[in-house]
């Protein structure tokens, strides 16, 4: 399994249209192989900041949302509303407790 968090932060009363244009997005990439939830937030102190947490198979899977054309014109669409944008990519390791 694989956990992404992207950290998006709008210009100041920007927040509202990032939302509309991430709505085909989440919806098409709900549909991808190999995503296992795909959620967006705003934090409610900060209308213009928001955040998709995203559940994956494989880091495969991953790959393959990055090349996904409803991504890439996501990105394009952001680029003048965004102040920053942060992902992680969180793969995580099981540990063993002795």
């Amino acid at each position: 399994m694989v956990y992404v968090i992207a950290h998006l932060t709008a210009h100041p009363g920007k927040g509202d249209e990032v939302v509309s244009l991430a709505a085909p997005l989440i919806e098409a990439t709900r549909r991808e192989a190999g995503c296992i939830t795909y959620d967006f937030y705003r934090k409610p102190a900060d209308p213009d900041a928001l955040v998709f947490i995203e559940t994956w198979q494989s880091k495969a899977a991953v790959d393959a949302h990055f090349e996904e054309p409803h991504l890439k014109a996501f990105q394009a669409a952001m680029a003048d509303l965004l102040v920053e944008a942060r992902i992680e990519l969180v793969i995580p390791e099981k540990v063993e407790v002795l």
